[in-house]
């Protein structure tokens, strides 16, 4: 099939894509990837072959990033209030930080059957319902009188937000071929890590103007904007399967668990990438009660830390073309491992500072947002036929990996000690997983070979 297949105009997309609106849409999507793809002339001027599928359209690079980032921002917008909150509930700090457990759990469980649903009734609709969800959730979470209640609530509005982490991804899988799709993956990743770092800086000052329970006022806001811009804007991109039953399901699953590919990438992805939910997590404790800085500094520093995750996916997806995909991704991580090698060194030296942890932990997302989409890209493409069940099965493994991650460091003495293990058992677990993947693809592409 010709690359246009993946490029259409929109014909044959849901109502509100379609016609003059869809035209202007997908012209304003082609100029915000101008020179990721290489893109000819539309479908709709070049008849297509007998048998051809009918093309789908893109749906627009910067509604993906807003619901994928979504996900997520529920979690670094709160990380500042952690204190204020658990002065409020009457709780102590370890509790607190269950409360971010309880949301990556949730985040890890959805992506589970998100993936399968949207492979069986498209992406839009399992989205759609996704984002309803997480809107209902956080106003629950406004009202939340005790620890409980509001850990519940957080466990729900993750199961809503974990959609656009889930179906973001595989839809811009649906519409590029891997190599392409590493690089509008990197874009992607680009303005998705874009939002973390302005998320707890927005969160403090949400807490120093108002009260912690303003962060959910918001978050159920931007749910509901998002909820009306999807139903509005959003074309479907997924080829729906029928018939698909949970027996179909987990034989897909299985499937992929038995693909020594696949695990390695999601290994390597999840460790690589979701080991920062552990400092994360820990963070207002260590800069607060450790350092002895401001609350409102918190966001701050998380935001120059996220300076590198932006760094990492702008230039991945330009090495991507030049280097390839597996040496950017192995690369990336030994950066990364590097870098969480010295947060380490520096915190056991007993001379702690923001001065001193600050370029470790840049460089370490800095790996991290080059390895991130590198490693997606070739997880979700082992099996071209499952794309949704692949991203869901890889997002799981990276939001269960950040929870264990964030509960390891809250059961140790010194959040700083366990943040800097955690870390850098994380990179080096990473660097293993995409050993094994590496090995494997060799291993199958000299079959091939053979078998030729």
């Amino acid at each position: 099939m010709r690359q246009d297949a993946d490029a259409g105009t929109g014909k044959g997309g849901p109502a509100g894509v379609t016609g003059a609106g869809g035209g202007d849409m997908l012209r304003g999507m082609a100029s915000l990837t101008k020179g990721t793809e290489n893109r000819p002339a539309s479908p709709s001027a070049v008849p297509l072959e007998p048998g051809e599928a009918i093309p789908r359209p893109y749906p627009p690079l910067w509604l993906l990033a807003l619901v994928t980032f979504s996900g997520t921002l529920a979690m670094h917008i709160f990380v500042p209030a952690l204190p204020s909150a658990a002065r409020s509930l009457g709780v102590g700090a370890g509790a607190m930080q269950g409360a971010i457990t309880f949301y990556l759990i949730g985040l890890a469980c959805g992506q589970l059957f998100y993936g399968p649903l949207a492979d069986r009734f498209g992406r839009r609709p399992v989205l759609i319902s996704g984002l309803m969800l997480y809107t209902f959730a956080g106003f629950v979470a406004l009202f939340a009188p005790g620890i409980g209640s509001l850990s519940v609530a957080r466990f729900f509005q993750a199961l809503g937000g974990c959609a656009g982490l889930a179906l973001g991804r595989a839809m811009v899988r649906d519409t590029a071929e891997p190599q392409a799709a590493a690089s509008r993956l990197a874009l992607l990743n680009l303005m998705v890590s874009a939002g973390p770092g302005l998320a707890p800086a927005l969160g403090g000052a949400l807490v120093a103007l108002f009260d912690w329970r303003a962060i959910f006022g918001l978050l159920a806001a931007v749910g509901l904007g998002l909820l009306l811009l999807c139903w509005r804007r959003l074309p479907e991109t997924g080829q729906m399967r029928t018939g698909i039953r949970a027996g179909h399901v987990m034989r897909d699953y299985l499937r992929l668990l038995r693909s020594p590919a696949f695990l390695g990438f999601t290994l390597g992805g999840a460790c690589t990438t979701t080991s920062m939910y552990g400092f994360i997590s820990a963070s207002p404790f260590i800069f607060v009660n450790e350092l002895h800085r401001p609350v409102q500094e918190v966001g701050l520093y998380l935001a120059v830390m996220v300076l590198g995750l932006s760094a990492g996916s702008l230039v991945a997806s330009r090495l991507v073309r030049r280097s390839g995909i597996d040496r950017v991704m192995i690369g990336a991580s030994l950066a990364g491992l590097l870098g969480a090698c010295l947060f380490l060194g520096v915190v056991l030296s007993g001379h702690m500072s923001v001065a001193l942890i600050m370029p470790p932990l840049v460089l370490f997302t800095f790996g991290s947002g080059m390895a991130s989409p590198m490693a997606l890209t070739r997880a979700i493409s082992v099996n071209p036929a499952v794309i949704g069940s692949a991203a869901g099965l890889y997002g799981c493994a990276q939001m269960g990996w950040g929870a264990l991650c964030s509960a390891l460091v809250a059961i140790g003495g010194d959040p700083a000690v366990g943040a800097g293990l955690v870390l850098v058992g994380g990179c080096a677990i990473g660097q293993m997983g995409f050993w094994i993947a590496g090995r494997s693809r060799r291993a199958t592409a000299s079959r091939d070979a053979d078998a030729r």
